[in-house]
């Protein structure tokens, strides 16, 4: 039995895939289960627990044979360091009580004038072998893999400045390690048994910086953007402005930026001599493979699942995932699934958008003025659609029968977007969740997106109206 700590993280949820893939016996241990149960791999078994709770960790132990540590309190507004070394402290005790085998933990690299960040992170993993359950700790410094925080930041600021100011912390050298090579290496130690604890510093091939990084996301997304380097910005002015231009939270930002003070590189040659059939991938090859993989993952993402942490709460321009816009927008009708489903599956081409239909066409119309393709495509079905059909400037990028169907914009845009319509219910009621998603390109895109919105927003809202109304039409 393996347990996975922090699995509802950015880590910790890839953890269980990988692990799943590989037919392990998984149980995942977080605070709020019923959060989770909708995300994880089949099998895996959600139980319960806060590692600040030292009472709540035994029953999550039971039967364990190797534990993965991936918790820590970087978002934590309160003290970060004694939450994370009373946590550590829990643990570790309660592992060996358990008969835990083995702790596998992720902490941080860096040596010298360490920033409390990652101090902190090197004590806990200084707790969990002191407590006599031999522990098997990466240190790792950026992760590069699509939705990680340090791929976002730089995503963010390369695709919504045209100009960027660098501050000096930009410039420090680090490791970089893509998501899959750091999966592969914890999962590595499931193979190779050892009685005894070590350190095992990880990254990729190449030593870079974080401008290097934005300067190679630019390359690959064929981005021009100019950079300005400048000897002042304070970690607390660069947090303020990760903040304001990017996903990441002032706070987290701080900690990461603190944690740039000093170089985190990979100094000792461990993890070849331990894993040596694992190859690292280089910078280029990991940005590469995390922007090949976003658009894969972001396809398999439900909105609605993603909206549902964020409640009843409506903010001026939608709501942002990563560095995407969403507007989104629920109804329920009386009607089955399959009914209210062959309505949406109606829309466009000769029966229209069920709202506002001269706004369709006047944004056909500007659409061929800059040489689009306008609506006058329609559609090749009027009553089924089918993966890849053209619809009007649309295209059906994935139908699932009477449950889900997915539209890629094929009109002139300052960025990418897409529009999706889910539905779900029982033979009596119906919910229908419209996702309207827009990826901007710079800041034209960001214009575009905040300028229109209000437009956006009516046509949205009336054309889930006139799909509620037109499904009662078609069930007749």
């Amino acid at each position: 039995m393996l347990l996975v700590t922090g699995a509802s993280g950015y880590v910790g949820g890839r953890l269980l895939t990988a692990l799943a893939s590989r037919g392990e016996r998984i149980r995942a241990m977080v605070r709020r289960p019923e959060e989770l149960r909708a995300r994880v791999p089949s099998g895996v078994e959600i139980v319960s627990g806060d590692v600040l709770e030292a009472g709540s960790l035994a029953s999550a132990l039971e039967g364990v044979d190797t534990a993965y540590y991936l918790i820590h309190a970087m978002a934590s507004p309160r003290d970060f360091e004694r939450e994370e070394c009373m946590g550590a402290e829990h643990f570790a005790t309660a592992a060996r009580a358990s008969g835990v085998r083995r702790i596998v933990y992720l902490g941080g690299l860096g040596a010298g004038d360490l920033s409390p960040h990652l101090v902190s992170r090197q004590n806990v993993g200084c707790i969990l072998r002191d407590q006599g359950v031999p522990t098997t700790e990466f240190r790792a410094s950026i992760i590069l893999g699509s939705g990680s925080l340090s791929f976002e930041l730089v995503r963010s600021l390369v695709e919504r400045l045209p100009i960027l100011i660098v501050p000096r912390w930009a410039g420090r050298l680090t490791q970089p390690i893509a998501i899959e090579d750091l999966l592969a290496y914890l999962v590595a130690p499931l193979d190779v048994r050892s009685e005894s604890s070590e350190t095992v510093e990880i990254g990729g091939t190449d030593r870079v910086s974080y401008l290097d990084l934005m300067r190679e996301y630019a390359r690959q997304r064929s981005l021009r953007r100019h950079f300005i380097q400048v000897p002042v910005l304070t970690p607390w002015l660069s947090s303020r402005w990760l903040g304001l231009v990017t996903p990441v939270y002032a706070r987290v930002g701080r900690k990461l930026i603190d944690s740039l003070r000093s170089e985190t590189v990979v100094t000792s040659p461990a993890a070849a001599k331990l894993f040596p059939k694992i190859c690292p991938r280089g910078m280029r090859e990991a940005i590469a493979c995390a922007l090949a993989n976003e658009d894969r993952e972001f396809a398999e993402t439900r909105w609605s699942d993603v909206l549902s942490s964020i409640g009843r709460t409506r903010h001026w321009g939608g709501t942002s995932l990563g560095s995407r816009m969403l507007d989104s927008r629920a109804a329920t009708v009386t009607g089955s699934p399959a009914a209210v489903f062959r309505a949406i599956e109606r829309i466009g081409g000769a029966s229209g958008w069920y709202y506002g239909n001269w706004i369709w066409h006047l944004r056909g119309a500007a659409d061929l003025l800059v040489g689009g393709a306008g609506v006058r495509r329609g559609r090749r079905d009027p009553l089924k659609l089918r993966s890849g059909d053209a619809l009007d400037f649309w295209r059906v990028e994935a139908v699932e029968p009477d449950s889900m169907l997915r539209l890629r914009a094929e009109m002139k845009l300052p960025g990418r977007a897409w529009l999706q319509f889910e539905v779900c219910g029982d033979d009596v009621t119906s919910t229908i969740r419209q996702t309207a998603v827009f990826e901007p390109r710079g800041l034209a895109g960001l214009l575009y997106w905040y300028a229109l919105y209000p437009v956006h927003a009516l046509i949205f809202r009336g054309m889930l109206r006139g799909i509620a109304a037109h499904q009662s039409e078609v069930a007749e």
